[in-house]
């Protein structure tokens, strides 16, 4: 069980910070060598220390991106009537496993697309708004993780505050 925990939490940290960190880092010209160490450059071998660090830039990266997605893709979803729900956390030590469940299914999801809409925007501004069209493809996907991003936040707001809602007021008391 514990090993299964630990993949969930390893694959959760690459899917929401390490994936996004490197699209952010193709933005970064400058950075293009620690790229190889991903197999993006010429040698399909390359060495451990290259991947490491590699994974290490790519894991800062995304985590910078992950701040920008709090700052402006969060605050937009709000802007926009997708808030939180009501939720009572003394609910929680009973619904730790279902919680924790929506957060695998939905949140997790919901961090990896809207990072990428950041990280995606950023590797356009920086770098393939110089291709042209063939660039555009970003954009085309900027749109389409943002959409994603809505519906997964949208059904972990829903299923949370469903699993975690306060108890009904009691008829008679007034709040």
């Amino acid at each position: 069980m514990a090993a299964d925990e630990n993949s969930l939490a390893n694959f959760g940290l690459v899917i929401a910070y390490v994936l996004p960190g490197f699209t952010a880092l193709q933005g970064f010209p400058l950075v293009a060598p620690a790229a190889a160490g991903w197999g993006a450059g010429g040698d399909p071998n390359p060495p451990l220390t290259e991947f490491l660090s590699g994974t290490v830039m790519a894991l800062a990266a995304g985590l910078t991106v992950s701040a920008v997605r709090w700052l402006v893709i969060d605050r937009l979803h709000q802007r926009t009537g997708l808030r939180p729900p009501p939720r009572d956390f003394a609910r929680l030590e009973k619904n730790v496993a279902a919680f924790e469940f929506l957060v695998v299914v939905h949140y997790r999801y919901y961090k990896f697309y809207a990072n990428m809409v950041v990280a995606l925007v950023w590797a356009y501004a920086t770098r393939d708004y110089a291709l042209g069209w063939r660039g555009a493809s970003d954009l085309a996907l900027v749109a389409l993780f943002y959409i994603a991003s809505r519906d997964s936040l949208r059904k972990y707001y829903q299923r949370t505050g469903e699993l975690l809602s306060p108890p009904p007021a009691e008829p008679g008391i007034a709040d």
